[in-house]
């Protein structure tokens, strides 16, 4: 679940991720090998399969596991599957916006899917573009404080085109706009700075403050969206505590 880069909310997604590693791998592998047949294997001119493998190494797929999905799409006649990346949008409970992205080879399996799930826990689906226009894309990266000072990060991302750099508890989080997210990610790797998050991502404009009961159903949903395989990422613009993000693991 992606969404305001919340450390609560980034750690909160971690730990389900680690949880689901295999699922989160499959997916990861999906996105690499449909980057790869639509621009190529080079992640130097292929900025879709750079943003895959940066999503890969989020979810801890080692560097081998990357090369293999990478040379299985490179391969000919290989995986014939042909992917395409579509977009639905929707309400949760309490009026929570969401963004489902998917990468499918079968829009008439994947839209009742997402469909079933919104209208089952509370929520439905919109027209395209009634929730993304509250939504801008932009690259995020986290920082834990134990991994660099502020006046590192305001040296080196700020000087490779970094837009902000806000301390939050435990760590800082780097906005970048989508073209400046590889140069500022590449030059926190090449001083050694190790992160804690990287991703090209969307963030709400406006957000909606949750409750327990409130989070537990909007939580809910998404969990059950992520179930699906076709399913990529998930954005909301759920405004969740870090205790009740911790109540509900």
């Amino acid at each position: 679940m992606a969404g305001h880069s919340k450390w609560a909310n980034i750690k909160h997604r971690k730990a389900r991720q680690d949880a689901v590693k295999g699922k989160a791998w499959s997916k990861a592998s999906r996105a690499i090998m449909a980057a790869v047949k639509q621009g190529g294997p080079d992640p130097d001119t292929n900025l879709k399969l750079r943003y895959s493998i940066e999503d890969a190494k989020s979810v801890n797929m080692p560097k081998d596991t990357i090369k293999k999905a990478i040379d299985k799409a490179s391969g000919e006649g290989q995986d014939g599957a042909q992917f395409q990346d579509v977009r639905y949008e929707g309400y949760g409970a309490g009026g929570v916006a969401i963004i489902v992205d998917c990468l499918t080879e079968n829009v008439q399996r994947t839209a009742p899917i997402v469909r079933h799930a919104f209208e089952k826990h509370g929520g439905n689906l919109a027209k395209t573009g009634a929730v993304s226009f509250g939504f801008h894309t932009k690259g995020v990266i986290l920082v834990e404080s134990s991994n660099a000072t502020e006046e590192q990060l305001m040296d080196i991302a700020l000087e490779a085109g970094a837009e902000d750099i806000v301390e939050q508890d435990g760590g800082f989080e780097v906005t970048t706009d989508v073209a400046s997210f590889i140069a500022v990610k590449d030059a926190l790797d090449a001083a050694s700075i190790e992160t804690a998050s990287a991703e090209v991502t969307m963030i709400p404009d406006t957000m909606v403050a949750c409750d327990a009961d409130l989070a537990g159903k909007v939580m809910k949903l998404i969990d059950v969206i992520e179930e699906c395989d076709d399913v990529q990422k998930v954005y909301s613009n759920a405004d969740i505590s870090g205790e009740i993000m911790a109540s509900l693991e």
